[in-house]
């Protein structure tokens, strides 16, 4: 028999929820200022049990705020350096000989690689080639490591944010399509305002030390990712994340004319499902117990940007993928 939200529990969970990431976002704000929008869905994604992919150019404290993010919810942190000469074992781990000094018997142990953590920060994911992004991405999926013939489950909740530089691409390795379909959000981090740059100098500036205090733990975190889960979605919500995905399929019934003009690919199935729990997360954060069509359209860029290819035209006429999305979202608005 499925929850009942009506359940007393239910709203006790929901209070707990909300309590708790206000309680968060006032430790990461001891130390990151400004990216409102980022931290919500950084969290977001958390909740829904989805990975991230978070761009922005050096200096923006991608990294800073990742693991400011898992100092605060007392979790364990690993951060992996993405280099050309990486290999698939430098992150999931490696059988290594141990030598008994007794017995001077040898015997094969697995050392577990930075990959068995449950906060995974994969630095400029795009300077490594594809067969170590495959490995990482692998684990990302499956949530275990496979080594000497023993399957070894990765520590949960497990999380993983990406990294990538927008300008320097010399040298690089873009993640194809089918990769970037794994990462449920791609987040770009902006330049902060002139007022919120002030502060970070003169944070970063002084000898003042930010004391961040964890306020949540993996077993509540765990337990809030279930409840998401348990959420009821109205039926028209539903459909309305199923129709937006579907919009975006050139050729397929029901594209705009500027969707087959524009684009080569649209996004699959996968993009309807983090729609849709994407939006009971944020539905779950404004202290409500189920998502909205407002919720689907809130999360709908970071969910669908980088799941639509554009072709020449677009590229010519200076159109992206966000404004593919945000004129499918006016049209269905319209549509309402």
């Amino acid at each position: 028999m499925p929850p009942d939200p009506q359940h007393p529990q239910f709203s006790e969970t929901l209070e707990a929820l909300h309590g708790a990431y206000g309680r968060l976002r006032s430790e990461v704000e001891k130390v990151i200022v400004g990216q409102n929008e980022v931290i919500l869905h950084l969290f977001t994604g958390f909740l829904a049990q989805g990975h991230v992919l978070l761009i922005g150019v050096p200096g923006l404290a991608k990294t800073l705020l990742i693991r400011t993010i898992a100092q605060a919810t007392s979790l364990k942190f690993s951060r992996i350096q993405f280099t050309p000469d990486l290999m698939p074992g430098d992150i999931t781990g490696t059988e290594i000989i141990e030598e008994d000094v007794s017995t001077g018997r040898r015997s094969f142990r697995f050392a577990r690689g930075p990959i068995f953590a449950h906060v995974v920060l994969a630095d400029e994911i795009n300077r490594t080639p594809p067969k170590t992004q495959a490995a990482l991405l692998e684990a990302m999926q499956e949530h275990h490591v496979t080594a000497g013939g023993e399957t070894l489950l990765l520590d949960e909740p497990f999380f993983v944010l990406a990294t990538q530089n927008p300008i320097e691409q010399e040298g690089t390795y873009p993640l194809p399509e089918a990769q970037l379909d794994r990462f449920m959000l791609n987040l770009w981090l902006d330049y902060p305002t002139f007022e919120e740059e002030v502060k970070v100098v003169r944070n970063t500036t002084s000898a003042r030390i930010a004391d961040v205090q964890p306020v949540m733990h993996a077993r509540e975190i765990r337990e809030f990712q279930r409840f998401i889960r348990q959420l009821p979605a109205a039926d028209n919500v539903i459909e309305y994340a199923v129709r937006l995905t579907g919009r975006t399929r050139p050729g397929r019934d029901g594209a705009p004319d500027f969707v087959t003009k524009y684009l080569n690919y649209g996004a699959g199935p996968r993009a309807s499902q983090y729609l849709i729990l994407g939006a009971k997360a944020l539905a779950a954060l404004d202290g409500r117990l189920s998502p909205l069509v407002d919720d689907v359209r809130r999360i709908a860029v970071p969910v669908l940007r980088h799941r639509i290819v554009t072709n020449f035209n677009a590229e010519a006429d200076g159109v992206t993928p966000v404004d593919i999305i945000d004129r499918l979202l006016e049209d269905e608005r319209g549509a309402a």
